[in-house]
This record gives structure tokens, sequence and C-alpha cells, in this order.
């Protein structure tokens, strides 16, 4: 990401931020003249302790100095996250892994890490790296999200997947929200890897493509690790329930972990079973 990209994704992550902060929530009144969502400008200056023209000049994504002790008070008022707090300091303290990351290689999958994938027989779980290219899956997910091996490794990204492939968009109920989430780990990466130029011409080209996405990623907030309880309807299995929990794994790669564990008290758990059972069945069918 070059310096002014930067500069543009931190105006945007303010103006958004700002939006989503409630007067009332901060001691100040509606009033009957405030005519957009959240705080003004002037008010999150005020509340920060900050000039209202170097808060103006910030928000505008001008080339200015910032410290961090600014930024907290500015995180504070906006009422961030922990996540949010990382993504906004990568993003105006310029602090992120060298731009020569962005030619690494793809991440191999350790045999420990493979051995993870195979034991969770009952739990999809999709292993992806910071640029959400899909690295590694076990077969409980290809059973309930599609045959990634039938996909070319250049187009296993998580997030073009979700927007270029009909099989999520029917799978998800709200399929909205099960985009949200990954789109919210994203900008996680985004932020943290702020020298990587892939970043900017990827959403430059998703934008594009997908005028949905553009809408979504405005929307998105910043979660390394989102827990949510997913509903699917699968078209052989009916409706299961998953609760998605996304782990980083330590190491020299930087690599995550989705995995889908069947929501208890739900027979997701029992279908997902009889789905794998039976296509078993159908391929020793085959085979002989």
């Amino acid at each position: 990401m070059n310096r002014q990209t930067r500069l543009q994704a931190l105006s945007e992550f303010l103006k958004g931020g700002r939006a989503k902060v409630s007067p009332e929530s901060v001691g100040l009144s509606v009033g009957a003249r405030r005519r957009t969502p959240g705080l003004r400008r002037e008010e999150v200056a005020q509340l920060a302790g900050v000039s209202p023209t170097w808060y103006t000049w910030l928000e505008q994504g001008r080339d200015i100095k910032v410290s961090a002790s600014v930024l907290d008070a500015v995180a504070a008022v906006l009422q961030l996250n922990a996540d949010e707090r990382k993504y906004l300091y990568s993003l105006a303290l310029e602090a992120g892994p060298a731009a020569s990351l962005q030619h690494e290689e793809q991440p191999q999958i350790s045999p420990s890490l493979q051995k993870i994938l195979q034991e969770l027989k009952v739990c999809p779980t999709i292993i992806s790296d910071r640029r959400c290219q899909i690295v590694g899956w076990n077969e409980a997910a290809s059973h309930v999200f599609l045959d990634f091996d039938r996909i070319p490794a250049s187009e296993r990204n998580m997030i073009r997947l979700l927007f270029t492939r009909k099989e999520f968009q029917r799978l998800a109920v709200n399929w909205q929200h099960f985009a949200s989430g990954f789109l919210a780990i994203f900008r996680a990466y985004y932020g943290q890897y702020v020298e990587d130029e892939w970043y900017g011409q990827f959403l430059e080209e998703m934008s594009g493509l997908h005028p949905e996405f553009q809408t979504l990623w405005e929307q998105s907030r910043v979660s390394s690790s989102p827990e949510v309880l997913i509903e699917f309807r699968h078209a052989k299995a009916g409706k299961m329930l998953f609760q998605l929990t996304s782990l980083q794994v330590h190491g020299s790669a930087d690599v995550r972990c989705s995995i889908y564990t069947p929501a208890p008290a739900s027979t997701t758990e029992a279908k997902l079973r009889q789905l794998m059972e039976r296509q078993s069945s159908l391929n020793g069918d085959t085979e002989e």
C-alpha cells in the first residue's frame, strides 16, 4: 500500500467510525439541527482534546505528524475495539511489515497442522494466509462448502469465492453477515500489512467487479478473530448451524484456522456425518 492509498484508507476508516458513534453515548445531545448520523468532526476533536483543524486534516488523509497518545484519545472517542485500534495505528503511524512481503511464497502447512485438519472430522476447517488465500482444508469443508481441489490454486481466495461462487451465496442464510465476518478479518490484515500494494490492487479489482463488495467493505468492522453463529441451508443436508471460531496460527507463516463447529443441541453433526458417509459410499461404488 503506497502512502496515498494508506492515507485514503485512514480517512475512510475515521469517517466510518465517527458515523457509528451516537452523540448520546458520549454525553452529547442529538439536537434538531443534526442531519448526519454519528458525531461531527469538531465534536470528535473536542472530546479527544485536539484542535478541530488538526482532526479535520487527519480525517481528510493529509500527511501530518501523529503521535500514539493522540491516536489513543481519538480511538477512545470512536469507541474502537482492540483490533480496530491496531488497524488505526497501522494506518496512521505507517507501522507494518516491509513491502518485500508482497512477493512472499505461499505458506506451507506443517505436518502437525495437517494432522489437526484430519482429526477435525466433523468440523469443516479452512486454513488461509494473510491474503485470505485458501492453503488447506479438510474433508468436512469440501462437503459443506465446495470441492476446493477443483478450483485452480490461484483462484482459491476466500473473499473472491464469497462473491463469485453461487454455492457460497446460496449456502449462507444470511450471506451478508457471513461475508462481513471474513471482510472484518481481511480488514485487520489490510491494516497490518500497510506496505503491501497487493491489498489495494485486490480491493480495486473486487470493487470494480462486484458493486455489493464496496458496500460491505465500507460497512465492515475490524476483527482478527470473530466468533459467530452461522446458519447454512445445504443443498443435500438441509439446515445446518455452525459456530465459527477463527484462530491465528503462531509461527513463521501468517496463517489462520477457521473452524466451523456444529452448534450444540442441533442435528448438524449427525447430518454432516450422514452426508460424508453417503458420499464415501458413492465413491466406493464408483471405484468398484
